[in-house]
């Protein structure tokens, strides 16, 4: 089971954004890194086209080791260790060690 997902509330635990929190928008499994919103951003010099006429300098989400990121508990309004809990249907859901509120 993955440690982190898409669309998940993550807080940067190392590095220039740490402490910084976000929404999970993309996950690189064979680089094992991600997008974060509003994250680790970079400026870009795009040249005009079509979509863009004017061109200009863009701020963009540059990718970020998932090792530096953590799951963020709604409940405990901190990062939080994740723990799997086994359903006696045999679907697991991914837990707050802390607060056991299912992330």
């Amino acid at each position: 089971m993955a440690r982190l997902k898409k669309d998940d509330q993550v807080v940067v635990i190392a590095g220039k954004d740490k402490g910084k929190k976000g929404r999970l928008l993309r996950v690189f499994t064979d680089t094992n890194k991600g997008l974060v919103e509003r994250v680790n951003l970079i400026k870009k010099h795009a040249r005009p086209t079509q979509d863009n006429p004017k061109g200009g300098i863009i701020e963009k989400e540059n990718p970020i080791s998932l090792s530096n990121l953590m799951p963020f508990c709604g409940r405990c309004d901190r990062q939080a260790r994740i723990g799997v809990k086994i359903l006696e249907s045999g679907d697991k859901m991914r837990i707050c060690r802390r607060c056991q509120e299912v992330l």
